[in-house]
């Protein structure tokens, strides 16, 4: 595979690698209508395909937070065209990686020596390669390691790569006035917080503690003396990704049921007990031993959970409330769904729209069991997000709501669904109780 000696990190050589990809992608347009035009018809997966692999590549060369979203919208799958999901998902594991020689010298800068004098071996030829960092393997007496490396300029690059983003976004969510910032600033503020592996050692050790009675999981030791702010080092776990292993035992199936039993177990005792969640929840984050067990590692990405948002957040998926008018207004308003600006039609639509998404996203909760692999529910979420997505109504009102919280929150939500998805897992889901 090509390595990389370099990275695009100012905001200049960013914008002009993304204008060209631009570019790429408006000359499929030209070709797709010219086809349309002399045709009639033309089937417009192909310029799906088209444009989704001429965008990641642009992305995979800038890596970091641009990146990032393609990883976090791969896990939208009934958002985007499959040509995208597809695409998109190699973030996960199949990106350039950097050469020996820039390996080498970020070790040296972080770690104060040569990768071959700290460790008895190590392989410059990167296990995988993603977003932020790529991973190698290493040996010191006797133990394997996995020593993650993060690509350099990465933490320096988010802010100017967002500001590319932010007019896009605004267009996309017909997003409205100055509250907009608390939206970017959520998530500046958590990729900022992926690149300090300082923080994300300390995240992973807390972790590991704190879930050491949950049955069926396990987690790498972490080597502080090994490990910068941006060098990490820790355990190599064997196992397989939870794409590979589903790719070899697809669900339904006892085995499977025991990992969707853990991954539920696991997000609702983060969730209810420590109020604190590991929000990246895509399928290079977990990997799966040979007995079924489930290996958490990566803990960059965690969303703490305040009590103001967690009340009425769960509050609404409560019968009760869910099913009285005045209470479930009153948390629409605690979670900034409502806000006093909205004429009585926005009120309207909005409560509307909320209590239609919670009666769908909550079934998992009202019934003691329930089958993730249910093409029902799957098909409702498609559904919703389409009529959503081409809802001319919606777009003439103010997009800006919602507490900033929802954006990680949801995201750890749909991730888990997807996971449990993939697995065609049936869960025991109403064992979440004991942790609250």
């Amino acid at each position: 595979m090509k390595t990389l000696d370099y990275i695009p990190t100012n905001k200049i050589e960013r914008a002009s690698k993304l204008v060209a990809t631009g570019f790429k992608v408006g000359g499929n347009y030209l070709k797709y209508y010219g086809e349309k035009a002399v045709k009639g018809t033309v089937d417009k997966a192909a310029l799906d395909e088209n444009n989704a692999k001429d965008i990641y590549e642009g992305l995979k060369s800038l890596k970091g937070s641009a990146l990032k979203v393609a990883q976090m919208l791969s896990m939208e799958r009934n958002l985007l065209p499959r040509a995208y999901v597809e695409q998109f998902s190699l973030s996960q594991f199949s990106v350039p990686p950097l050469s020996g020689p820039l390996v080498k010298k970020l070790v040296r800068k972080y770690l104060g020596a040569n990768p071959e004098d700290l460790f008895d071996t190590f392989a410059t030829q990167s296990i995988n390669a993603a977003s932020i960092g790529q991973v190698h393997q290493a040996t010191k007496n006797g133990k394997k390691l996995a020593v993650k490396i993060q690509y350099p300029g990465v933490a320096n690059s988010i802010g100017s790569d967002l500001s590319l983003v932010k007019p896009i976004a605004i267009r996309m969510f017909n997003l409205k006035g100055s509250d907009t910032d608390k939206f970017f600033k959520e998530v500046e503020d958590k990729l900022l917080e992926e690149t300090n592996y300082t923080l994300e050692l300390a995240q992973g050790q807390a972790i590991a503690a704190a879930c050491a009675e949950l049955p069926n999981i396990r987690f790498p030791k972490y080597y502080p003396d090994w490990s910068a702010e941006k060098v990490l080092t820790m355990d190599w776990m064997e196992g397989q990704h939870l794409t590979e292993y589903v790719e070899t035992a697809p669900g339904p199936s006892e085995a499977n049921d025991k990992i969707g039993q853990t991954l539920w177990d696991f997000y609702m005792f983060q969730m209810h007990r420590l109020r604190k969640v590991h929000a990246d929840p895509h399928p290079g984050n977990f990997l799966v031993d040979d007995q079924q067990q489930l290996i958490a590692i990566d803990f960059g990405c965690m969303k703490e959970i305040p009590e103001s948002f967690y009340t009425p957040y769960f509050e609404m998926s409560r019968p009760e409330i869910f099913n009285d008018p005045k209470a479930f207004d009153e948390r629409l308003r605690a979670l900034e769904i409502l806000l006093l600006t909205d004429s009585a039609a926005e009120v309207e639509f909005f409560t509307a729209l909320f209590h239609r998404m919670m009666e769908l996203f909550t079934r998992p909760f009202h019934d003691k069991e329930f089958d993730f692999g249910d093409p029902d529910f799957w098909d409702g979420i498609a559904q919703i997000s389409q009529e959503f997505s081409q809802n001319s109504e919606l777009r003439r009102m103010n997009g800006n709501r919602g507490s900033k919280h929802f954006i990680y929150i949801n995201r750890t939500f749909f991730g888990l669904y997807s996971l449990l998805n993939d697995l065609k897992a049936r869960v025991k889901t109403f064992d979440y109780m004991i942790f609250v």
